[in-house]
């Protein structure tokens, strides 16, 4: 056993470093302290942004933060770059490409790097009461054949959002059925609403909105009992036909085929007040109130009720093997998620937090009242097979092929089975 993982493996035991780091004291433990006779360390950390604007860009987050963490900790360096989610995955796959893996990286995948020894363990990193304040739903999803690699960063959930100023025109209340949304859509096209119902299935986020509708029609991307795809299953089948001929089909869901709509351009029409229903995720109702669009929001409708599972997002943290820091990394992890930082991050960005100690706060806070709804749905939500390294290539046929399942001529139960024999030829390349 070498020093670096023995000293790791006293620090999880212990979880002391963290709170003596806390304390603005000298860190040292039996010859482990971070910064004790090994000279200057930097820290590389590649991030995605989460802001809308400079003003809110990420990198004025992680600024403030390192700072505050550096301040603490001599010796400890923390070098931070962020790029927009368009780049942030490609950014990272090239680093590691050419052997210069950063030190962490926070981005939407983890199970490749694991699936290929490149990652710690969170067991390596986290002081054990940093791992367990991770929600536990949260954290499971960052397993790879039971072992976590991925530690989750921001999560999120799904509602349905609807113009209020748009309902009570047509006198409509808000849907808690696929029957009721078919009919509320229709009534708000009688009214000349550009988009009655967004779909979008273009090829930004096409994976999202179709996982939402999966659940709300009893399916979803895996079979809960085995474990495996079940795409082109019944229950996803009748779900499509349905979105098919209720609403694409009778012209509710606007000018833009779902195949060309992009969740971005969806939510800018909303914002608009061009859309009467869309699922939509926190960061929605900032953007609709800034341009005054009086909105509301509820569990997605499902066939005879409100939808009993919603579908949730996370996105993760991971830690490279090839720099060999992981005492400094994991202390520093220790630090990004404590309780104080996790709630800025969360209210900066309107996202949900991965700890218990945050959510507890913001469940009972007046501030973060409008994300109270979103919080609730995340005991209830299912989240993307992201354990797998299949889901990759799952996730890329979905955003190419999913909008012609709702095209005029396209066939649902084509399309479905399409992707499960994509995922049935991904899932045999593992």
């Amino acid at each position: 056993m070498g020093v670096g993982r023995f000293c790791v493996q006293r620090r999880r035991r212990t979880g002391t470093i963290a709170a003596v780091s806390a304390l603005g004291l000298v860190a040292t433990l039996g010859g482990c302290g971070l910064t004790g006779g090994s000279g200057e360390v930097t820290l590389r950390l590649v991030a995605a942004d989460y802001g809308d604007s400079e003003a809110n860009s990420s990198q004025k987050y992680w600024d403030k933060l390192v700072e505050a963490y550096e301040e603490e900790h001599a010796g400890v360096h923390v070098d931070v770059t962020v790029y927009s989610w368009n780049d942030v995955d490609a950014k990272v796959k090239e680093m590691v490409d050419a052997g210069k893996a950063p030190d962490m990286a926070q981005i939407g995948a983890y199970a490749d790097y694991a699936a290929r020894d490149l990652l710690y363990e969170a067991d390596d990193l986290l002081s054990i009461p940093v791992q367990a304040d991770l929600v536990a739903q949260l954290a499971d999803a960052g397993q790879v054949n039971g072992v976590q690699y991925g530690i989750p960063f921001a999560s999120s959930t799904r509602l349905l959002f609807y113009n209020k100023t748009l309902f009570q025109k047509a006198g409509l209340t808000a849907p808690t059925t696929w029957r009721e949304l078919a009919a509320d859509a229709a009534a708000l096209e009688a009214e000349g609403v550009k988009y009655p119902y967004a779909l979008p299935l273009g090829p930004e986020e096409a994976q999202a909105e179709t996982m939402q509708w999966l659940l709300s029609g009893g399916g979803g991307y895996t079979d809960a009992e085995l474990g495996t795809y079940s795409i082109d299953s019944t229950e996803n089948v009748a779900t499509f036909n349905w979105l098919k001929n209720n609403l694409v089909g009778k012209g509710l869901t606007g000018p833009v085929a779902p195949g060309r709509l992009n969740r971005a351009e969806a939510f800018s029409a909303f914002a608009a007040g061009d859309v009467g229903m869309l699922n939509g995720h926190p960061s929605l109702m900032q953007m609709a109130a800034k341009k005054g669009v009086k909105f509301g929001m509820v569990p997605m409708p499902g066939r005879e009720g409100p939808t009993k599972v919603s579908m949730g997002v996370a996105d993760w943290m991971t830690a490279f093997k090839q720099n060999g820091h992981a005492e400094q990394v994991g202390d520093f992890l220790d630090f990004v998620y404590d309780k104080e930082n996790v709630l800025d991050f969360s209210r900066e960005y309107d996202l949900l937090p991965v700890t218990n100690s945050a959510s507890t706060v913001m469940s009972g806070a007046p501030q973060d009242a409008d994300l109270k709804p979103f919080l609730e749905q995340l005991s209830l939500s299912e989240l993307y097979p992201v354990g797998r390294t299949s889901w990759a290539a799952v996730s890329a046929g979905v955003k190419k092929r999913i909008g012609g399942a709702v095209a005029s001529g396209g066939s649902p139960s084509a399309i479905l089975g399409q992707l499960q024999s994509t995922a049935s030829r991904a899932e045999s390349a593992e």
